[in-house]
């Protein structure tokens, strides 16, 4: 998940200035989880807009605004909507502002900051676990990604700073290796421990991403004599 926060309401009035009509756009994925850009949200911006004398042409919570054929068709749906205003204020990460402006070819604002992706431990506590670095090694460490949780990202274990179990850098910090040799001890693979990791390819973290899936043509099966 795409942890975000809204960004401050002056920050918002300051990039709409100078324009009039506003359509607004949430996402019912990430930005509705992180209560920045569900109905809720969507509904309360509109409120905030229209007090400041802007009109709100109209608005919708996408599915998932990152995915192009949703914002196209929602593009359709809200046609005049779209069409009549200055520009779409999108509360959502910074992947659906950008899919937005490119599919419908209008201005658009970033209602939030893109943080992190992340686990929800729970309403309004969110933790980042995935650096997204292209080349997982969760596999070896038994689902700790120590490149993430360890400050250091090492791949062979802990440093000699940690203590009693903590990181050297926040004494509130698990220390990454010390949960993986807790977890790998307790399913009885701590021989995984002994296995040198290779220095990381950071090459698939080249910015900006981009991968495409080979689309498997099927297979011709020749008729039973």
């Amino acid at each position: 998940m795409i942890i975000q926060k809204q960004k401050s309401f002056e920050e918002i009035k300051e990039a709409l200035e100078g324009e009039k009509k506003i359509f607004i756009s949430g996402c019912a994925d990430c930005a509705t989880t992180c209560k920045v850009g569900g109905e809720e949200e969507v509904a309360e911006m509109k409120k905030k807009l229209e007090e400041l004398g802007k009109e709100i042409t109209g608005t919708t919570v996408m599915d998932v605004c990152c995915l192009s054929g949703e914002v196209r068709e929602q593009g359709r749906a809200h046609k005049e909507a779209i069409e009549g205003a200055d520009s779409i204020l999108v509360l959502a990460c910074g992947a659906g502002v950008q899919t937005i402006g490119d599919q419908l070819g209008v201005k658009v604002h970033p209602g939030c900051d893109s943080l992190f992706s992340g686990q929800v431990v729970r309403l309004g506590k969110y933790q980042e676990l995935c650096r997204l670095c292209g080349e997982c090694i969760l596999e070896k460490t038994d689902g700790i990604c120590p490149i993430t949780r360890c400050a250091k990202a090492l791949l062979n274990g802990p440093c000699g700073g940690y203590n009693e179990g903590k990181c050297e850098t926040d004494p509130d910090k698990d220390c990454a290796w010390v949960l993986i040799y807790e977890r790998l001890k307790e399913r009885g693979e701590l021989d995984k421990m002994a296995i040198y990791q290779e220095p990381k390819d950071y090459s698939p973290m080249a910015w900006p991403g981009k991968y495409e899936w080979e689309k498997k043509r099927p297979v011709k099966v020749p008729p039973a004599e």
